[in-house]
């Protein structure tokens, strides 16, 4: 179906070169690739895999959602998985204990809004409440902190944080709505949307990128012993993955059709707004590791894990596949 779906779009699409014969003749190598939640910034991984870009390059990528933090990385450190997409955090505390996992790639800097109970107005507001998160150590859990520090307010001490276990935020505002034992929680741009079209109401307390907040909603790791053993694979799935994110900013109508797939919605003030906020503005054109994003996650980490004491981005994260591909000339190709 993907050799097809390749064939299709050679009339329109001057950089993919493929044929359905060449599909068909290349023996494709299997790559299991997983991620934690069903968000637009995924984008990339679902147009790659639509737009026959992982059989381009030489594979047969099978995508799977696993939710949470400690099961994707014990599938990635079994080698049942061998990308997984998910925040830098889970990965970086499992290499700081001594498990041999690493971040090559991005999505990009995330956009989160603290939002509150309607009944809440401002952030002064939230000293006595509770902050709910995904769980603790996750990503939200420190842009929760440093956001409370903003604020003149430290978690713990005058804010309680709860975690629900829940990794989509659009369930966190839910439950919150319905009384859920917190009165705030951070979300994206889009499932705030989503929560206002069926008639939720939540107040913006603050927007981490305008507080200055460096995090990354989701992150590509794998293992060193991966990298050792395939990285010619590695390499073709970074290729076919960077360009899925040229394919996905340069030809907005391919995108908008992945949202509506993927994100199950034809609303197209919805669409808008999730191209503009990840393709445009989240996703880099060069998906390398965030290292100010992770050294702010040391700095975090750091208090509660003694491990990433003296912690460099560098011992977590290894560019060296996606600066290879650079070196022949692969991103100067797609943005001629």
């Amino acid at each position: 179906m993907a050799c097809k779906l390749v064939k299709g779009i050679l009339l329109t699409l001057s950089f993919v070169v493929v044929s359905a014969a060449w599909c068909q003749e290349k023996r494709l190598e299997t790559l299991h690739v997983s991620y934690v939640s069903v968000s637009a910034s995924r984008a990339p991984l679902w147009i790659a895999q639509e737009m026959g870009l992982y059989e381009k390059y030489g594979l047969d990528v099978r995508l799977v959602v696993i939710r949470g933090t400690q099961v994707p990385i014990t599938a990635l450190v079994s080698g049942n998985i061998q990308v997984i997409a998910a925040p830098a955090t889970g990965s970086m505390v499992a290499a700081a204990r001594g498990l041999p996992v690493v971040v090559i790639g991005t999505f990009g800097p995330s956009t989160f809004k603290l939002v509150s109970h309607p009944s809440i107005t401002s952030p002064s507001e939230l000293k006595g409440k509770t902050i709910g998160i995904s769980q603790p150590t996750n990503t939200d859990d420190f842009t929760v902190r440093r956001a409370l520090l903003k604020f003149g307010l430290v978690a713990g001490k005058d804010v309680n944080i709860l975690g629900t276990g829940l990794t989509e935020s659009g369930k966190r505002m839910a439950l919150m709505l319905q009384g859920g034992r917190f009165d705030a929680t951070l979300a994206t741009p889009d499932t705030i949307y989503e929560l206002e079209t069926r008639g939720g109401k939540v107040t913006e307390l603050a927007d981490t990128v305008e507080l200055g907040i460096h995090t990354s909603i989701s992150d590509l790791s794998t293992t060193r012993d991966f990298i050792k053993a395939d990285r010619k694979k590695l390499q073709a799935f970074m290729m076919a993955f960077s360009e899925a994110i040229w394919l996905g900013k340069t030809n907005k109508d391919i995108a908008l059709k992945i949202f509506r797939k993927y994100m199950k919605t034809d609303d197209s003030k919805r669409l808008e707004m999730m191209y503009q906020n990840y393709m445009i503005k989240q996703i880099p054109a060069r998906p390398y590791p965030m290292e100010e994003a992770i050294q702010s996650d040391i700095e975090n980490l750091s208090t509660i894990v003694p491990e990433f004491k003296g912690k460099r981005p560098s011992d977590f994260a290894d560019p060296t596949l996606l600066k290879e591909i650079e070196s022949q000339g692969f991103f100067a190709r797609l943005y001629r």
